[in-house]
């Protein structure tokens, strides 16, 4: 009986919880539709950035050419 308790603790028992935290791990690694939502409101909002730095960096050639060598 003590035998079965040794493999038990040292085979079964380790398996059991790596294979839990593995299936744990494997649905915790999809993006839910709210993850996704925030990802294409986020990138909407980079590109609206990007365009304004364009934009503020063209003006700021036109009025003062030297600007980013200061």
């Amino acid at each position: 009986m003590e035998v079965l308790g040794i493999l038990f603790m040292t085979i079964v028992a380790p398996l059991v919880i790596i294979f839990h935290y593995v299936t744990k791990w494997k649905q915790s690694k999809t993006l839910t539709s709210e993850d996704e939502k925030i990802l294409t409101e986020m990138w909407d909002s980079a590109e609206r950035i990007e365009s304004r730095l364009k934009n503020i960096e063209r003006i700021l050639d036109a009025d003062s050419p030297d600007w980013r060598t200061k």
